[in-house]
């Protein structure tokens, strides 16, 4: 009968794992703002903690969120996968060690940094009277389907890979630097922003014309050393909206600034309408269509953090602009109905040219 009851279940290793932790599972399509979430006191990793469930993860990519008290420093902690982690709020130090070799650096408020599979690392606030509050995201649900077994990820973990200097003998996580790269299959050259520390995500401004997307968007795109995880932040003008694409599961947004909301659905289907705001999360499910609508009178800007390579299915590069990407020009007239009337709420009107509306080859000026 057991054998029976583990054949039909659709609990997943991962789920399993985090029902037996006792910590808030919150689940839906999006976060609004993570910084207020109700968490729950994680006694082995003696902090409080909460897990995100949200549709489009699909047992890809896993993602919680921590808060340290004020003052405390975590105990050290170490997987065998690789960690992103983004700081929602907050000011803090992280102790990292590969081997024998050990590194501390700083991070604040929309930090990014990656801590590699099996080196230990150690958290702490440096602010003595507020919490801070961090989302970890990694591909742990994907690995557990694979190997259903917590302890080889937490307690049998490999030693760790490389060292803690960069070729040349610079840190690992010294500031992040920008490489030209050339675009598969073509002649064109893209920034990249490439390290395992990224100190405020807001503030970036390096940034390439997203011609493909629509609204006038920026792209730069980001990856970590030797890791599968990598991603893009995109920046796009105040009082716009870009065109609606779909991929596949487990991409993970985040805001680090701005005020707007997006759309999901799936082909033929019901909208979805997400708010967002600074710290909002959300993940669109596997090949629904979604569109990112800025309604603020300043430029918004998301953060994507990629599942592993396998798992991408059409990707951020729209090879089949009629299947993968909705042009202006055939959007359900709601969308631009619906931008208008946000912008009006607020006293604001839409800055998309009309031309855009007319024309599937309409080109964006980029200065």
């Amino acid at each position: 009968m057991k054998e029976q009851t583990s054949f039909w279940s659709r609990t997943t290793p991962y789920e399993a794992w985090i029902e037996s932790l006792g910590l808030p599972v919150y689940k839906g399509y999006y976060i609004e703002d993570p910084r207020k979430l109700e968490l729950g006191w994680w006694e082995e990793r003696k902090c409080f903690g909460g897990f995100l469930q949200l549709a489009g993860q699909e047992g890809v990519t896993g993602a919680y969120v921590t808060e340290i008290p004020p003052g405390e420093s975590l105990p050290p902690f170490r997987m065998a996968l690789d960690e992103v982690i983004y700081v929602l709020e907050g000011r803090g130090l992280t102790t990292v060690r590969a081997g024998s070799a050990e590194r501390t650096f700083e991070w604040d408020k929309r930090s990014l940094f990656r801590v590699p599979g099996g080196w230990s690392y150690r958290l702490r606030n440096a602010q003595g009277s507020k919490p801070v509050r961090l989302l970890h995201s990694n591909y742990l649900p994907l690995a557990l389907s694979a190997l259903p077994d917590p302890d080889f990820f937490f307690k049998n973990v490999p030693a760790s890979r490389g060292g803690l200097e960069r070729d040349g003998g610079s840190d690992v996580y010294s500031h992040a630097s920008v490489v030209r790269l050339v675009l598969p299959g073509s002649d064109e050259q893209r920034n990249v922003w490439t390290g395992n520390f990224f100190p405020d995500m807001s503030a970036w401004d390096r940034l390439d014309p997203f011609r493909g997307r629509g609204a006038g968007g920026r792209v730069v795109w980001v990856g970590f050393p030797g890791s599968p995880i990598t991603g893009h932040m995109s920046v796009f003008p105040a009082q716009s909206y870009k065109k609606a694409h779909r991929h596949g599961p487990g991409y993970m947004i985040v805001i680090p600034a701005g005020e707007g909301y997006s759309i999901m659905w799936p082909e033929g289907g019901e909208k979805v309408v997400i708010p967002w705001r600074e710290g909002s999360i959300f993940v669109p499910p596997n090949r629904w269509f979604h569109q990112h609508f800025n309604v603020n009178s300043k430029p918004a800007r998301y953060l994507a953090i990629h599942p592993p390579l396998g798992f991408r299915g059409i990707s951020e590069k729209i090879e089949d602009r009629a299947r993968d990407q909705i042009e202006y020009p055939d959007e359900d007239p709601w969308i631009r109905a619906k931008f208008e009337e946000e912008l009006a709420q607020r006293g604001l009107r839409s800055l998309m040219p009309e031309e855009a509306y007319r024309n599937r080859d309409f080109e964006w000026a980029y200065q």
